[in-house]
């Protein structure tokens, strides 16, 4: 199955029959499902406004022109901002005061596959009823399109990656003068999409030094694209020269961020959230939240600042929706992403490098110091493909029961807590594979840990 339909939008690899692929008809589709549920949500009305933003993917200008067309169709006014990160396309919306917005980009997922991410009014990804709401507007495809007096408009307009950089250097705790003070230098792996058009105008802009590889926004990725320690080879290579302080890496659409030491070893990309929000904690006391995928480290670092811990759900609305509850003043994924309200609730790289400069500079230590002073833990991620038999469901049920004595938790897939590590299996809403992580104190407990998990399944199969 290559046509992923969920509550955050619609996914798929291009090519191929109607309904098991992304295609022009099933993005037509999709779409006026979406216009339709803004239509509602907006009923007084008279003209809708949507933005329209993608990554660099080789698909993507196909995309965008089904995307626009169709909305155009449906009687919306679009704003295209072309190329541009998640996190752009999010705070677009707010700024263009629009009634929604499209990403067009497949995130961390390879170059053949795309996706449309859907948002509200609010620049953020839509609640699981409204996403629900879409699906079952599209599968009646009871769609009213616009007679031709009533055909919206098409504006393009590329000011909003500056928008953006100018809303992160004005956040408090980004100290733009420290950073430039630094003199830091950096090498950025921008995975040949949208990173390599933004984030070179934001290190320009803290005075930092760059050196970029895969710099050509061309979609035609280097590696693949999940920044991840086994398809970093290239930049920690290049880290181990010794010539830069600092190894930054992103997603193709900018919105998860890894680093890596000077010395060229991975800092742990579920290190990113600890360690800005160690340093957003020591300014502004409070609460945080990230999901049940993610590292212990969390929580132990707000506890030391006096805050409280909270785990949510798998999925950035979910952590978002948390993190309103608890009033937490930054938050985010183990997988490298940031959110930090004080600019939007979005995962956001650029703010997340902003602030991780700015922590670099008012420490005065090298990247590899700060981590060493963060909370210790390795966490493991594996993973089971499934087969289109496999009843993920009984699976899960069976080691849920099987686990019982332990502290369990069911909100998402489930999570097994055991004192001194845990391990967490969750069916992915973006591939048709059962995720399945693990911490501990050393790898190779989280490691072992994971594969005894996983033999547990298989012989479930």
């Amino acid at each position: 199955m290559t046509l992923i339909k969920s509550i955050s939008g619609i996914r798929g690899t291009i090519g191929g029959p109607t309904g098991d692929t992304l295609n022009p008809l099933d993005i037509v589709k999709f779409t006026s499902a979406y216009a339709t549920f803004i239509q509602q949500q907006a009923k007084g009305n008279l003209r809708w406004r949507i933005v329209v933003g993608r990554d660099a993917r080789m698909s993507g200008e196909m995309v965008r022109s089904v995307v626009c067309g169709t909305l155009i169709g449906m009687g919306f006014d679009v704003i295209d901002i072309g190329l541009a990160t998640t996190p752009t396309t999010e705070l677009a919306v707010t700024m263009a005061d629009a009634d929604g917005g499209i990403i067009i980009t497949a995130s961390h997922n390879p170059r053949q596959w795309n996706a449309l991410k859907l948002l509200n009014n609010k620049g953020e990804f839509l609640t699981k009823d409204d996403g629900n709401e879409v699906l079952r507007i599209a599968e009646e495809e009871n769609f009213s399109y616009a007679e031709v007096d009533n055909l919206g408009s098409y504006t393009r307009d590329d000011s909003f990656d500056q928008k953006h950089i100018d809303a992160v250097l004005q956040l408090k705790l980004v100290d733009a003068e420290a950073v430039r003070q630094a003199k830091f230098n950096v090498c950025v792996d921008a995975i040949n999409s949208v990173g390599a058009v933004i984030l070179p105008k934001l290190l320009e802009q803290l005075g930092v030094s760059y050196t970029f590889l895969n710099k050509e926004p061309n979609g035609d990725f280097a590696h693949n694209p999940e920044p991840l320690e086994k398809n970093l080879t290239g930049i920690m290579q290049e880290m181990g020269s010794g010539k830069y302080d600092l190894g930054i890496v992103v997603d193709p659409d900018v919105d998860r961020l890894a680093f890596i030491c000077e010395d060229g070893k991975m800092f742990g990309e579920e290190y990113t959230l600890v360690s800005v929000a160690d340093y957003v904690l020591s300014h502004t006391p409070g609460n945080t939240v990230s999901n049940l995928s993610s590292t212990r480290a969390l929580r132990d670092v707000t506890e030391k600042h006096g805050g409280a811990y909270t785990a949510a759900a798998v999925g950035e609305v979910n952590v978002t929706t948390m993190m309103k509850q608890v009033g937490a003043v930054i938050g985010g994924e183990g997988n490298g992403g940031v959110i930090y309200p004080e600019c939007h609730y979005g995962r956001d790289a650029l703010v997340g490098i902003a602030l991780f400069l700015s922590s670099l500079a008012h420490k005065k230590c090298s990247v590899s110091a700060l981590r060493a002073q963060m909370p210790e833990y390795s966490i493991a991620k594996n993973r089971i493909d499934l087969t289109p038999s496999t009843d993920v469901d009984a699976i899960l049920e069976k080691v849920k029961q099987l686990y019982k004595d332990q502290q369990v938790n069911d909100i998402d897939g489930v999570k097994i807590d055991f004192p001194d590590k845990w391990v967490h299996l969750r069916k992915s809403n973006t591939e048709p594979i059962i995720r399945v992580y693990s911490e501990a104190a050393t790898m190779q407990e989280a490691e072992q840990l994971g594969k005894d998990i996983m033999k547990v399944v298989y012989a479930m199969q």
